[in-house]
């Protein structure tokens, strides 16, 4: 018997999906058509109609520039390493001040004060707070205790950079996280606690397992966030001390706008395409096979 699933799109389906197809095509085929031509082109601002091609230059540039390894490496620690400090901290604030925001409903909106908060911004106020020289802190920390912290220095840039970015996004794997918590069904948790379940056993044997699939979701947005990151690290440390802090987002800018090679800056951008196409796509294979498993 054929369900409905397996019969053939109506023609009204193809009507409707006009749109959606021009759309893609339009705002997404193009300019990614563009850019696969400009990755394989000697091309400057100049000869931006005019392109060049000369091959697989462009990638091979990039491949063997060691920037662009130092780049991939801090990307990959910064996206990892804040998405499991921002999802743990988010799932300790919402199991835990869940009781206290359901009687104050306004501290919900103080918690989400840092997310209203532009990126660029924040890190404009952090590193005026947190200057080696004319900055509050390091100036605090030597009055008190006689010595002072290089917040931005070479040793400790990259752990500021995490904290800062920490701090902001929290709020987003809370509010998140809050949400699923809210939406555990009430009868499951009050059952298990009349069979003499613990506390901790309700949170790790219920309560976590129906969490699961929002914890996946929150570390997979905030990873590919943290991968891609740009403003708050060019705000605070400009990818410095020595580009020590460089992102693959700061790579790309400054190979096209600094350094002008347009080819390279696309070829780099093709690369990290196809590398998250590829993540996204395995992830996805994953969990249909997870999926289909049950």
């Amino acid at each position: 018997m054929t369900t409905l699933s397996q019969r053939a799109p109506s023609s009204e389906f193809r009507l409707l999906a006009v749109p959606l197809v021009l759309f893609l095509l339009v705002f997404l085929g193009f300019p990614a058509i563009v850019n696969l031509v400009y990755s394989v082109s000697e091309v400057s601002f100049e000869t931006l109609r005019s392109p060049e091609i000369t091959g697989f230059a462009n990638f091979a540039a990039v491949w063997n520039d060691t920037s662009f390894w130092q780049a991939t490496w801090f990307s990959f620690r910064f996206g990892l390493l804040t998405a499991l400090l921002e999802c743990a901290l988010g799932l300790f604030l919402a199991i835990f001040l869940s009781p206290l925001i359901e009687k104050r409903s306004w501290l919900m909106a103080i918690l989400m004060l840092p997310l209203m908060v532009a990126p660029a911004l924040v890190g404009l106020m952090y590193r005026l707070v947190l200057h080696e020289f004319v900055g509050p802190v390091p100036y605090y920390l030597w009055t008190w205790f006689g010595a002072s912290f290089s917040f931005l220095g070479p040793a400790s840039a990259f752990w500021t950079l995490i904290v800062v970015e920490t701090l902001q996004w929290t709020p987003f794997a809370f509010l998140l996280f809050y949400m699923a918590y809210q939406a555990i069904p009430k009868e499951i948790v009050e059952a298990s606690a009349m069979d003499g379940a613990r506390y901790r056993h309700r949170l790790w044997y219920i309560e976590l397992p129906l969490m699961a699939p929002t914890i996946v979701v929150a570390l997979l947005i905030r990873f590919i966030d943290g991968f891609r990151v740009f403003d708050n690290v060019y705000v605070l440390t400009g990818s410095g001390p020595g580009g020590s802090t460089a992102s693959l987002s700061i790579y790309i800018y400054e190979a096209f706008f600094k350094q002008g090679a347009i080819g390279k800056a696309v070829a780099a951008s093709v690369i990290l395409f196809v590398v998250s196409f590829a993540v996204l796509y395995g992830l996805n294979a994953l969990a249909a096979r997870r999926k289909g498993a049950r």
